[in-house]
Formats: C-alpha cells, sequence, structure tokens
C-alpha cells in the first residue's frame, strides 16, 4: 500500500473511531422505578461498527453523505469526493431497552420459558391462580392504557353517534408517531371508540379523552380514580394512549381491569373484532386488529388488547376460553414482535395438556374403584 492510501486509511479509521464514540452510549441496567425517570432520554446500548473496505483507489477527502434513519435503524454512510463502486459504509443500529431489561427482569426463568419478563394466568371463575412470573413488577403497560379509556367512555353512555373530529392536540408529540386520521377527519364517537380499542389508533384514543365532559384533564382523574375503585392500587395513568411510559401497572392490576372491562358487551364485541371499515370523505380506510390470535378460528376469544413501545415491549392481555375454563391472560414486555403471541400459545398448550392429564388420571381411578 502507498504511502498515500495507508495515510487515507488511518485517517478514515480515526474517524470512524471518533464517530462511534460520539454516537454510542452503554448505559448499565437500573431498577424500573429508576429507568421511570429517564424516559425522555433513551438509553443506546452500543452495536458493533462495521466497515467495509475502502476501495484501492478513493478520493483523497472522506465526507459523510445524507443521514438515513428508519425504522430505528441510523446509518451514515462515509462516500469518497468522488463516485466510487465500493463506498465504506458504518452502520450503528440503536438499541433502546425497556424498563423491564433494565430492572433485570428478562433473567427470570418459568416453566414454559416465557419471552415476556411479565406473565400472569388466572382462572376467572376461581381466581385460581395457573401461572405467575414478576406479577407484581409495575412497568409501562403501552396501549393496554386503552381499555380502561375504553371502559370510561363505554360507561358514561354518551352519544356513540356524535360526531369527534381530530384536532391538533390529538397529535402524538411523546412519540413521534403515524396515523392515517389526519387533522380535521371526523368520525362517530363508537367509529373513534372502534379504532382505539380494536387497531390501537392513537388519535382516537386522545380524542375519546379530550372530548369527554370536563376535557382531557377530568378524564385522566377519572381513569386513576377507576383504578383505584377496581382495587389496581399499582396503577397510574397520565393519558387515554398509552404513549407515555408513565403509564405503569403490574400485571396483577391488569388482570383486574381485564376481569372488569369483559362484563361490559361493548368492550367484548369492540376489542375482538377481526377488521373494521370508516369512509371518510371520498376514502374508505380498512382497519385490521393488532392481535393476530383474533382471526385464528381455533382460539376463543373473549377480549383482548394488545400495546407496544418502546419503554414497555410487546405486550398483551386477553379473556380466552381454554379447555373449558375462562382465563385471563397477562404478558408484559415480551422480548420480540411475535414473542406475546407465542407466549399466549405456550400457555394454551399447557393448560389443555394439564387438563388432559388430569382427566385420564381421573378416569383411570374410576376404573381401578369400580
Amino acid at each position: 500500500m502507498s504511502f498515500r492510501n495507508r495515510s487515507l486509511a488511518a485517517r478514515a479509521a480515526q474517524f470512524v473511531c471518533a464517530f462511534a464514540a460520539s454516537a454510542c452510549v452503554v448505559i448499565a441496567g437500573a431498577p424500573a422505578a429508576q429507568a421511570a425517570e429517564r424516559h425522555k432520554a433513551p438509553a443506546v446500548k452500543k452495536q458493533a461498527v462495521v466497515v467495509k473496505a475502502a476501495p484501492r483507489k478513493v478520493a483523497a477527502r472522506l465526507v459523510p453523505s445524507r443521514k438515513v434513519v428508519a425504522a430505528g435503524r441510523v446509518s451514515q454512510t462515509f462516500a469518497a469526493g468522488r463516485k466510487t463502486s465500493a463506498p465504506m459504509r458504518v452502520a450503528f443500529v440503536p438499541s433502546r431497552p425497556s424498563y423491564g431489561q433494565l430492572a433485570g427482569l428478562h433473567a427470570s426463568n418459568d416453566p414454559l420459558d416465557l419471552k415476556s419478563s411479565v406473565a400472569f394466568v388466572i382462572d376467572q371463575d376461581t381466581n385460581e391462580v395457573l401461572l405467575s412470573k414478576n406479577d407484581g413488577a409495575v412497568l409501562p403497560i403501552a396501549s393496554i392504557t386503552k381499555l380502561m379509556t375504553g371502559t370510561l367512555i363505554s360507561e358514561a353512555k354518551l352519544p356513540m353517534d356524535e360526531m369527534i373530529t381530530i384536532t391538533q392536540d390529538d397529535v402524538d408529540t411523546e412519540k413521534g408517531s403515524s396515523s392515517r386520521l389526519i387533522v380535521g377527519t371526523t368520525l362517530s364517537r363508537g367509529e373513534m371508540l372502534h379504532l382505539a380499542l380494536m387497531s390501537s389508533e392513537n388519535r382516537a384514543a386522545h380524542a375519546l379523552g379530550r372530548t369527554y365532559p370536563g376535557g382531557l384533564t377530568t378524564f385522566v382523574t377519572l381513569m386513576n380514580a377507576k383504578a383505584r375503585q377496581l382495587g389496581m392500587v399499582d396503577t397510574h395513568y397520565v393519558e387515554p394512549t398509552g404513549l407515555s411510559s408513565r403509564n405503569q401497572a403490574s400485571a396483577r392490576d391488569l388482570a383486574t381491569l381485564v376481569n372488569a372491562a369483559y362484563q361490559d358487551p361493548l368492550l367484548r364485541e369492540l376489542t375482538t373484532s377481526p377488521n373494521y371499515r370508516v369512509d371518510i370523505g371520498r376514502r374508505t380506510l380498512q382497519y385490521n386488529n393488532t392481535n393476530r390470535l383474533v382471526h385464528n378460528p381455533s382460539w376463543d376469544i373473549g377480549l383482548q388488547k394488545t400495546g407496544f413501545i418502546n419503554e414497555a415491549g410487546q405486550c398483551l392481555v386477553m379473556q380466552a376460553r381454554i379447555a373449558g375454563r375462562k382465563l385471563i391472560m397477562v404478558f408484559l414486555d415480551s422480548a420480540g414482535k411475535l414473542s406475546r403471541v407465542a407466549d399466549a400459545e405456550r400457555v394454551r398448550r399447557w393448560v389443555e395438556s394439564s387438563s388432559a392429564a388430569a382427566a385420564s388420571s381421573a378416569l383411570a381411578g374410576r376404573d381401578t374403584n369400580g
């Protein structure tokens, strides 16, 4: 390698190291309570830096090209001053750990090898606890929040045909999430409730709270009052969508909420609706349920709600009939997008096999006694 190329390679490596040092930060694990204080400055875990070899003939000056940000992935391409066939590329993948990860909850073991750091399964009729894993941990609950939002709207007996318009106040400034309900969209309260519960539409949920008699502040106060009334002692709400990581609860509290919401036929219907269409001007928008198990005919689901923000991980609560039993299942802080569904399947197979074994044992006992 010539002196010129060796010098260039050294300068490129030095630039990459400086960029890596400034872009990557390692934050040690902290309890969930401490993590709640830093949710506005999410941790970024250092990832491997991959640098492709620069071409033998390369321009003397390296300049960064435009930064590309998509789906949480930030990549920076360093291209030569003139066009080259093999540009140097440095990629960083920020990893924002959930509060459960920061608290070390994923290190907990369970017999079913669940991927959720928190799980709670209870018989709805007998209150028998079938499975418990970190069920007392208080964590962000993401869009599971909307189950309480829907409970208050339904209980208030407000006119479901009253028209509500999305305003700038309903636009997410917490996470910057998008929505197909643009500012100015007008739908009925019933349609807004349907979209909020079935497809987790954030602007719809916020509009429901904003237009509640007394306004948003009153609505959030009532959310917390309802939680206390139900005995949800570890639950706290600050807004009606779940976008804020300050909306927090324990799995035991959420099981209580699911049981209460299940008593409402409207909530059962809307949360388990597979899909829904709304007409907006000359357009028709198709919305689908965020829980794929609702589309599975082998599942008998009475009520459900999903949720996700980075701080909460993937979440799922359900009421379902399995092996003749009405069960309430809560999964919080699941590690992957499909893991919450896989955990529900694991619990289902476990309950079904346990019931089959118990029935076989009982039958054998009768045969022996006979």
